[in-house]
């Protein structure tokens, strides 16, 4: 008994370094964000000839919202003779086919590809429209998304620098004010991309390719294999096989696109724990490369190390908690009665790994959106929320790894077309 009562207690030590380690690395990219020398984008980059690109948008079942995703692509600025559309209908049941084929009867350059297959996902759709794509830079978009006028120019403009082998656009939700949600999530993607992958991006250290809103170049990507279809995190995975083979990703702040944002819980939770198993996954795939690869700094692999653990560490804390409990059952609680203030603080600053309050509250004074700091109390019940999904995702990817089980795509659930009937009811 006393072992485990040893054991125990020594998780609880690690637990409190974790929490502490994360509090401070937010905080510290918070500090880079607000009072540091902000890195530049490629913006002032002139060329009298853009590269050649192929957009490539994953569809199953969008019929509600492709539209608005190839209208916001009409209108980006880019020569036409310089890009592609190629709308990936994968095994879908509904008008999808036929919206596609008319936008290809309209606009030549729209080229969909139909996929009636059983193996349906993200990456096997990308990995098809890879090999007829003509641009030698691919640019994701979900279907759900909606870029800039000068989206496309603004990503296209980082593959100028030969270093470059992916850039990273920034994400706003457009439907924040619907509900509670909708609102704590925009808080999330403010805090995320205005001040976490900026940071990073000042430092040098590891910008997440997002797996839309980016672009790549697809030569690598066709002589590295492609996309893995048995990893759900298909971003994350490319972002970790560039920067173990010497490739760069760069964040553009300034290239903006917008988002629908789930609008319940329930497809909030699903849409977690998706990201927890397939970030999980990398995480068991790329530990070691990305400790052992000469192409990254010592800072990059911290760093990355940090990223990789991020959808692990509400696990660890989960467990910490039930640990907390037997130790307190036990009669032990006591010996830790001077470190519970230190892990309660680590825990209060580091809630919600994704952005902490003060990566938040930062983000929205920057953002001009000062007021929606009342929120961030709120932020509490979310963390909760986010924890159990996590952790669900957490146990699927170490199922997946261990059976060697295949992986289902599980599409998000769209909102505008039942918006858009209740404000015609009115």
């Amino acid at each position: 008994m006393e072992m485990v009562v040893a054991i125990m207690k020594g998780y609880i030590i690690f637990v409190i370094i974790l929490m502490l380690l994360y509090t401070a690395r937010h905080f510290y990219f918070t500090i880079v964000r607000l009072l540091g020398r902000q890195r530049l984008y490629y913006n002032d980059i002139l060329t009298d000839r853009m590269k050649s690109i192929s957009v490539l948008i994953p569809m199953h079942n969008e019929e509600q919202v492709l539209s608005n995703v190839l209208d916001s692509l009409l209108q980006c600025e880019y020569d036409r003779d310089r890009l592609e559309i190629i709308p990936i209908n994968d095994n879908s049941t509904d008008r999808t086919r036929e919206m596609l084929d008319e936008y290809h009867r309209k606009y030549e350059f729209i080229r969909p590809l139909h996929r009636d297959c059983p193996d349906r996902g993200k990456p096997v759709g990308l990995n098809d429209a890879m090999k007829l794509a003509k641009g030698e830079i691919i640019i994701v978009f979900d279907a759900d998304y909606r870029p800039a006028r000068n989206m496309l120019k603004q990503i296209a403009l980082g593959f100028e620098d030969p270093q470059v082998g992916a850039v990273m656009g920034r994400v706003i939700p457009y439907n924040t004010n619907t509900n509670m949600l909708t609102r704590l999530i925009n808080l999330e993607r403010s805090g995320g991309y205005q001040v976490d992958q900026q940071a990073r991006y000042n430092l040098k250290t590891i910008p997440q390719y997002g797996g839309t809103v980016g672009g790549f170049r697809k030569d690598f990507l066709l002589e590295t294999g492609g996309f893995n279809p048995k990893v759900l995190a298909e971003d994350t995975e490319l972002t970790y096989r560039l920067f173990t083979n010497g490739w760069k990703v760069v964040y553009a702040n300034s290239a903006e696109c917008y988002e629908e944002s789930p609008e319940s819980w329930n497809v909030r939770g699903r849409q977690i724990r998706r990201w927890s198993r397939g970030h999980n996954e990398v995480l068991f795939r790329y530990l070691i490369p990305t400790i052992t690869t000469p192409y990254m700094g010592l800072f990059q692999k911290i760093d990355g190390l940090f990223l990789l653990f991020i959808y692990a560490v509400p696990v660890f804390l989960l467990v910490g908690w039930v640990v907390s409990l037997g130790l307190f059952f036990l009669g032990e609680m006591q010996i830790f009665s001077g470190w519970w203030v230190i892990l309660f603080l680590g825990i209060y600053n580091s809630l919600g790994n994704f952005a902490p309050f003060f990566e938040i509250g930062t983000s929205l004074i920057i953002d001009g959106l000062p007021g929606e700091a009342l929120l961030l109390p709120l932020m509490m019940f979310n963390f909760f929320f986010y924890m159990w999904n996590i952790s669900l995702g957490f146990w699927d990817a170490v199922v997946d790894t261990v059976t060697g089980r295949g992986v289902k795509w599980d599409k998000t659930v769209r909102f505008t077309v039942q918006k858009t009937e209740k404000e015609a009811e009115k």
